[in-house]
């Protein structure tokens, strides 16, 4: 049967859905000041912490409620994250008592909403018990009561728009173009206050004010909770001029005692006081307070605004006004002149929040706005990653290419892409699946659930193929992406269909011009239909902004100036000369498909002097060779560069908005920089490939389950009890072990590094209480912290040792010292070592990054360590020498096999080593007297630590 789930943006959205009343809203409404909110905090373990580890834990705080009103007093009984959240909490439990229900729904009309609003402007200001709260817009009002003079009480109606969700929420029912103007939302304010009962607004200007004076208490107890700034206190933020021919720029603001803060941003606008600031909603993150601010004409202006009388004075009139650069980056209508500023009064402060905000915080917040934005931001690699042309789950890095989607789509505040996934079935028609984007969850599950249907699934695997929709806020279909791709995973479908609708946006982003031509024909025959009326409405703004450049504008650096070239340099892809290639020929070069790690250095350097600004910096940068994942520069200079080698080159300088974005710091002074006077230089080295990465690229399963199979093998075989693992690291074989039936009855882990054994505890933790609570058998579970070289009496004769891919860590001698230690003071039953196989590396190299041209195997030079923390890697016959050494020195016999690979030439790709402790006539015993325990128990299973069942 088809997936049925409900699709994305599915519903006309003509205007918001109402906002509910909350608990805490409806227990305001009945009992006002009576009711009193009293929060606890308290400290527990983060998510994954173990209860019983002998380590210091992370703590979180986390929050209780009490709340009494007349004749109830109630408790949460649990703990909440937030503590708004643990106040709705109680005030919940406090309705369920009393049996109360809301007597009105939330507004749903523009009428209800007008009322609403009213009512809440109100008290704010007529409600006395108002200032005693740990609402952010108190925050602006301590400002205003440590003032002394005519303005005592008097906060800008754009502190309101900044601080109140539900006011904008309001705003946008009374009138939903508010949503994407903020001139309306305060003019909305301002003609909403005028009609609320104990509020005092000006004819002139837009502060607003109590008529009658906070009690004396109340605004002590504000001034407790909020301090204030005893030091002027300095802010980098950016002006964003409205004349497109100016550059944005660095300013500094000064925020000064006993001064709101707007008053030193209106001073940059040249606007007549603070209260004609007007702010936008949250630019970039939505946790940030980064804001943009413009001046606000006179009072009359705004107040007819939303009476829709300032559209008699001309459509012309304001277009004059829009700031373009400022409005695209907000998606809201920006006027004038504009600051972009990381300041204001928060629920999580009890002080004014600031933080700098750098040209280069700029730049990525309007990088962000492309199609590829995100995703150069996510691999931290600005001027060297492209959006990929294929998507593969095993080489993909950075965000996923839904998630992307759904990030563009946000930021353009158009609606959440609509997938519809259809299962094409092979004795089946093609089957509908309407997919929203929230519900991924939910299509995973259901993935999981047919992957076990039964034989005929697997011997006639469903294909899965996606089309996607982008739709408007107001639900208008902007393109249609629809696709003959199959798939065999929905994500897989999912993904690859997003990726190809990002790729279509990059194009348009790059040549617009371009593409509006192509705009206008409704069919194309690369699987997009365009609605081009809608679209060119949606993106009105970025075409008003790059629509006159004709492409991308990169100027190319064609020309160095006096710096010297040598001609003999072989010439690059777009204009990159590679020079300077050092390190010997390994014969190792990345290939078409292969996936290569690089490490690199992007700089700025100025001709003719010695500045060098280093732009971006990364050790470790995967992509696959052939799909477009970095610069074509960049790919040019790898493909002809073997493993360790390293080469410098000058490519053309990127646009000037990625410079800056990758420019951090630097990004004041680089502003300032003349195009003509300077050029970019990268230093690339082909690094070696990862050890799992080359596992990964040969087998299937990966070695290290393999290797757990081998294990699990010879556990069942000899009905073993009890195992010890010798360096367990973070616990990957104990956990895998848990999820095969064995006869296990108590497992013991043993590691030096604390880190790795607190990971393992979370895990094992995690895994055992889900085990218990399904009272199936659970092992006992104890995790030392010690050195395998020491022997500890407590696990004298395990039934099993294991060893796994351990000794390579550390010298020889000590692998030696080891294995004397474990077979003569251990003495387990059966010891299984495994360490990779050094003459498997060149197959596993070629794997993972074939040669460029096939060469003679007697010609390949020395294979390198598959990890860089191997001390050492043995051939089979080293690896044997040694384990039959400390056999027969020990009254072992011993046997080899292995993992990964036929076992022919050249042998396994892990080979493993099996002890079996041999009969004696004397029995070695571990005495009471002789007992030594130098380990040191971090943790066990079960422990005095956990609840009961």
């Amino acid at each position: 049967m088809p997936l049925r789930l409900r699709g994305g943006g599915g519903s006309k959205r003509g205007m918001p859905a109402a906002p509910t009343v909350t608990p805490k809203a409806v227990i305001h409404q009945k009992y006002g000041a009576k009711a009193c909110y009293s929060v606890e905090e308290v400290r527990e373990a983060v998510d994954g912490g173990c209860p019983g580890l002998a380590l210091p834990q992370q703590t979180r705080s986390v929050y209780r409620c009490s709340l009494d009103i007349p004749g109830l007093t109630v408790v949460t009984p649990g703990t909440f994250v937030r503590k708004k959240d643990a106040e709705q909490a109680a005030a919940q439990i406090a309705l369920d008592k009393l049996g109360i229900q809301p007597t009105a729904n939330a507004p749903s009309t523009p009428e209800e909403s007008w009322d609403e609003l009213i009512a809440r402007i109100s008290g704010f200001f007529a409600d006395e018990n108002f200032p005693s709260s740990s609402h952010p817009l108190i925050g602006h009002m301590c400002v205003t009561f440590r003032r002394t003079g005519d303005r005592f009480g008097m906060i800008p109606m754009s502190a309101i728009a900044a601080c109140d969700v539900k006011v904008i929420g309001l705003c946008k029912l009374i009138d939903p173009k508010a949503e994407f103007d903020p001139l309306l939302v305060l003019s909305l304010i301002y003609n909403a206050a005028k009609k609320s009962p104990g509020v005092s607004v000006s004819d002139s200007n837009f502060w607003i004010w109590s008529q009658k004076p906070y009690s004396p208490e109340a605004v002590d107890l504000a001034l407790q909770h909020w301090s204030g700034i005893t030091d002027p206190i300095e802010v980098d933020g950016i002006f964003v001029p409205c004349m497109m021919e100016d550059e944005p720029k660095t300013i500094r603001l000064t925020l000064s005692h006993n001064e709101h803060y707007m008053g030193d941003i209106v001073s940059k606008l040249s606007a007549s006081d603070s209260s004609h600031v007007v702010v936008s909603r949250t630019v970039g993150k939505a946790s940030s307070e980064i804001r943009l601010y413009f001046s606000a004409p006179n009072v009359q202006f705004v107040s007819e605004i939303s009476h829709n009388v300032v559209s008699s004075l001309g459509d012309g009139y304001m277009e004059s006004l829009i700031n373009k650069r400022a409005s695209f980056i907000s998606g809201q209508t920006i006027y004038g002149d504009a600051i972009l500023a990381n300041v204001g009064y928060t629920r999580r402060d009890s002080e004014l929040h600031t933080e700098d905000v750098a040209l280069s915080n700029y730049y990525r917040i309007l990088l962000g706005k492309s199609p590829d934005g995100n995703y150069k931001i996510s691999r931290d690699s600005i001027l060297v990653a492209e959006l990929p042309s294929v998507y593969s789950r095993s080489s993909w890095k950075g965000l996923s290419p839904r998630d992307l989607l759904c990030s563009f789509c946000r930021l353009h505040r158009l609606a959440e892409p609509y997938f519809a996934v259809n299962r094409v079935s092979a004795s089946c028609k093609v089957l509908g699946s309407p997919v929203s984007s929230e519900e991924m969850d939910v299509l995973k599950n259901a993935e999981n659930q047919c992957a076990s249907d039964g034989k005929n699934d697997k011997e006639n695997p469903d294909m899965f193929k996606c089309d996607v929709k982008i739709y408007s806020k107001k639900q208008e279909l902007l393109l249609e992406y629809s696709t003959a791709d199959t798939w065999s995973k929905e994500s897989d479908a999912i993904h690859n269909s997003s990726l190809k609708v990002l790729i279509w946006f990059c194009s348009y982003f790059k040549q617009p011009n371009k593409h509006v031509l192509k705009l206008s024909h409704s069919k194309s025959t690369d699987g997009f239909t365009i609605c081009p009326d809608n679209f060119l409405h949606e993106f009105a703004m970025f075409l008003s902004i790059y629509g006159n450049r004709g492409g991308d504008d990169s100027s190319a650096c064609s020309t160095v100036g006096s710096l010297s070239m040598d001609t003999s340099k072989q010439k690059l892809e777009n204009n990159a000369v590679l020079a300077h290639i050092d390190g010997p020929d390994s014969g190792v070069f990345p290939s078409h498909g292969s996936l290569t790690c690089i490490s690199y250095t992007a700089s700025l350097v100025v001709k003719d002097k010695t500045n060098r600004y280093t732009l971006e910096s990364n050790n470790e940068f995967e992509f696959e060779i052939g799909t477009g994942a970095v610069k074509n520069q960049i790919e040019s200079c790898v493909s002809q560069l073997s493993v360790n080698q390293s080469a410098c080159f000058i490519a053309e300088l990127p646009p000037k908005d990625l410079i800056l974005a990758a420019a951090n710091e630097f990004s004041h002074d680089l502003s300032k920089i003349s195009r003509d006077n300077c050029f970019l230089e990268f230093s690339v080295k082909v690094t070696e490939p990862l050890e799992d990465r080359m596992e990964k690229a040969l087998f299937n399963p990966p070695l290290s389950k393999q290797r757990v199979e081998f294990a699990v093998r010879y556990i069942n075989e000899l009905h073993a009890t009890t195992l010890v693992d010798f360096g367990c690291g973070s616990g990957s074989l104990l956990d895998s072990l848990l999820e095969h039936p064995t006869t296990l009855e108590k497992v013991v882990g043993v590691d030096i590094s604390r880190k790795g054994l607190t990971r393992a505890a979370k895990s094992l933790h995690q895994k055992l209480s889900k085990k218990s609570l399904m009272q199936t058998s659970v092992p006992t579970a104890v995790l030392y912290d010690g050195s395998i070289t020491d022997f500890d009496s407590r696990l004298y004769r395990f039934d099993i040792g294991t060893c796994l891919e351990v000794i390579e860590h550390v010298e020889e001698d000590q692998a030696s010292l080891f294995g004397d230690v474990v077979l003569s003071s251990f003495c387990p039953t059966v010891l299984i070592v495994s360490t990779p196989n050094y003459e498997y590396n060149p197959i596993l190299q070629r794997s993972a990054m074939p040669n460029k041209e096939e060469e003679p195997e007697e010609n390949a030079g020395p294979c390198k360590f598959r990890n860089h923390d191997h001390k050492f890697e043995w051939t089979r016959s080293q690896f044997q020498h040694w384990a039959t050494g400390l056999a027969e020195k020990h009254n072992y016999s011993v046997e080899f096999s292995g993992v990964g690979g036929s076992g022919d030439e050249p042998g396994f790709a892990s080979q493993i080593a099996v002890f079996r402790r041999m009969a004696s006539g004397q029995d070695e015993v571990c005495q009471e007297g002789e007992l030594h325990q130098p380990y040191e128990l971090l943790w066990e299973w079960p422990n005095a630590s956990l609840p009961s069942h």
